[in-house]
């Protein structure tokens, strides 16, 4: 929007926007003043964003030292080290301040999500907020020309409250809103050349409480995935395994009713682009956005059905190298770097070697929700949002992939971590992957052949949903396997105990294998000439086909995309006979390979 001087202002606040922000300038005063700033807002409006992008153009020259609070270790600090005296050749004792500290030119400290760090730690914040000082290290000496400590005051998302007088009467402290950062500009620029004005004035029109649940970062990811042609809720955060719902809360304090996709789609209209509900390939398409803008992406799914595999070829072929793989159940935190004295009587911080190799790099964080420690589960916070380690950027990162399992799944509890939304929004896209979305029966095919059809229309066919939803991708592969050694195939699906395996009815797989009579493609190839004939009857009688045509519709609509090609001619006579309603159905939600075999087929019939 525009004043009547024409000078351009930001929805909601009405500001210009070359203003400097409420939050601009109280960095600035903190400098001049030589005073620790300390900062509460809450989490997503740009308070981090604001230090980087404003200490490099309004006080050039001076460096930014970032620190987050959350993933330190009371070594990361200061340590003391034996060290040689350069006079008299001796070892001594000295404390070791982290290299980050003595960048050699002026320099503000920032240390992000201060309430999150252990007790330890907040003594360690608590002198060099008062002093300046670092056990003896005077900052001011080393180049500290602004102390500043952020974080967001909710207890959900904190592990201490500051409340000590002695340190809060020694700092400034201001809380700020969204109102009082320059996110609009920023994604204004980002995204051009879309006009986010609208955008801004839909998130304006929305309640407090609901501009809180869509904070500025998870816009941003709302309008990343809008880009990409994606769902729109893609963009928002999953928080313990669900999707977060833009609600209102109500007099009890609970949810009121879900406004997610009425907003998303208002977004989506202001921008105007699609919100799709799916789109074919979920999990290749995601990761191979990731890889092209530098993405973090979060895939939920249950387990068994192959995500990580998927994630890992889809990587493999976009990158042309493997990933770096990390499975969190046994990462410590000295797998990802370790503090150690350097010769500069500093302490540096060694990354792991995978990370400081030349190329490109894209690192997979598999069993994301189950980590060994706390430890190690903070330093990803600092990784997945700032794409460093220990103040380090970790060069040549493409993408980060972080691969887990949901709370619950077919009415048991996996044993996986809580988190919470600041955690939660980090992630650019943040997927629920059903087993639908990962195409392994295609590799199942290729790998095992005649077997893998049988188990896989036994699976298609043969059981019902809850059936299928206890056999996973993993399930099929044994039984494939155990029906090949000759071993009961009940050994091959999950053992609940007590002598008790997951409750799906083996009897129709085993027959099958047995050479009982079936239908499937395979089948119907070896006699497309009596099926034609049948086709052919139904059609006489009646456009809406009958019992016929509704046995080869299921049977091409479930067959993988390997089996059609093998059957194209027979496929293609078949399909001719079909009502069209039936045929327009192969196009639905189907993969891009998919909808140009289709294509092609259809386009074949045209020139008959």
């Amino acid at each position: 929007m525009t004043t009547e001087t024409g000078q351009l202002t930001t929805p909601a606040t009405g500001r210009d926007r070359s203003e400097p922000s409420r939050l601009e300038s109280f960095i600035d005063a903190m400098i001049d003043m030589g005073q620790t700033g300390q900062i509460f807002g809450e989490h997503g409006i740009g308070k981090t964003a604001t230090f980087f992008s404003h200490i490099g153009r309004a006080h050039p020259g001076t460096a930014l030292v970032y620190v987050p609070a959350a993933n330190l270790t009371p070594d990361d600090l200061l340590v003391n080290a034996p060290v040689r005296d350069p006079e008299t050749g001796e070892l001594v004792l000295r404390q070791l301040v982290m290299n980050q500290l003595k960048p050699g030119t002026p320099f503000v400290l920032l240390i992000d999500d201060s309430l999150q760090a252990g007790d330890t730690i907040q003594s360690q914040l608590m002198q060099i907020a008062c002093n300046w000082t670092l056990g003896e290290h005077d900052l001011r000496a080393l180049g500290c020309v602004g102390v500043f400590l952020t974080d967001n005051e909710s207890l959900s998302e904190t592990s201490a409250r500051r409340g000590d007088l002695a340190l809060l009467d020694r700092m400034v402290t201001m809380r700020i809103t969204a109102n009082d950062t320059s996110w609009r500009k920023h994604l204004a620029a980002k995204y051009r050349p879309w006009d986010l004005g609208p955008v801004f004035g839909v998130w304006a029109s929305l309640s407090p409480a609901l501009r809180e649940l869509l904070s500025p970062r998870t816009l941003d990811h709302v309008l990343a995935n809008a880009k990409e042609g994606f769902p729109l809720r893609w963009g928002l955060p999953l928080i313990d395994g669900e999707r977060l719902r833009l609600a209102e809360p109500g007099a009890d304090g609970r949810p009121g009713q879900n406004r997610t996709a009425e907003i998303l789609d208002r977004v989506a209209e202001a921008l105007g682009v699609p919100n799709p509900a799916t789109i074919p390939d979920p999990v290749r398409q995601v990761v191979r956005a990731a890889l092209r803008n530098r993405w973090t992406v979060l895939l939920q799914g249950p387990p068994g059905c192959g995500k990580t595999e998927l994630v890992r070829e889809t990587v493999r072929a976009g990158l042309g190298r493997e990933p770096l793989y990390f499975s969190l159940p046994v990462t410590n935190v000295e797998d990802l770097c370790a503090p150690i004295p350097s010769a500069d009587g500093t302490l540096d911080n060694l990354l792991a070697e995978n990370f400081t190799r030349p190329g490109p790099k894209a690192i997979v964080w598999d069993e994301y929700n189950r980590p060994k420690d706390k430890a190690a589960f903070a330093k990803l916070m600092e990784i997945t949002q700032e794409w460093s380690l220990a103040g380090r950027r970790i060069e040549n990162l493409r993408a980060q992939i972080a691969v887990q399992n949901p709370p619950y799944h077919l009415g048991r509890k996996l044993l996986v971590s809580r988190n919470n939304i600041a955690q939660a929004t980090r992630f650019t896209a943040s997927l629920t992957v059903e087993p639908e979305d990962i195409p392994a029966n295609e590799w199942l095919l290729a790998r095992y052949g005649a077997d893998a059809e049988t188990v896989l229309e036994w699976w298609k066919h043969d059981i019902d949903d809850d059936g299928r939803a206890w056999i996973t991708k993993r399930t099929l592969e044994r039984l494939i396997k155990l029906h090949r050694r000759g071993l009961p195939l009940e050994m091959a699906t999950v053992y609940l105990g007590d002598g008790e395996y997951a409750p799906v009815p083996l009897t129709a797989l085993i027959d099958r294998f047995r050479g009982r009579p079936v239908t499937g493609l395979r089948e119907l190839a070896r006699d497309a000439d009596a099926w034609e004939a049948r086709l052919r009857g139904a059609a006489e009688h009646t456009d809406e086909g009958g019992v016929d045509s509704d046995v080869v519709h299921q049977i091409l609509a479930n067959a993988e995309l390997s089996q059609l090609k093998k059957h194209r001619a027979v496929v293609a006579r078949m399909v001719a006979l079909l009502p069209a309603k039936l045929r327009a159905t192969y196009l639905v939600g189907a993969s891009a390979q998919q909808q140009r075999f289709w294509t092609d087929i259809f386009t074949g019939l045209a020139r008959r």
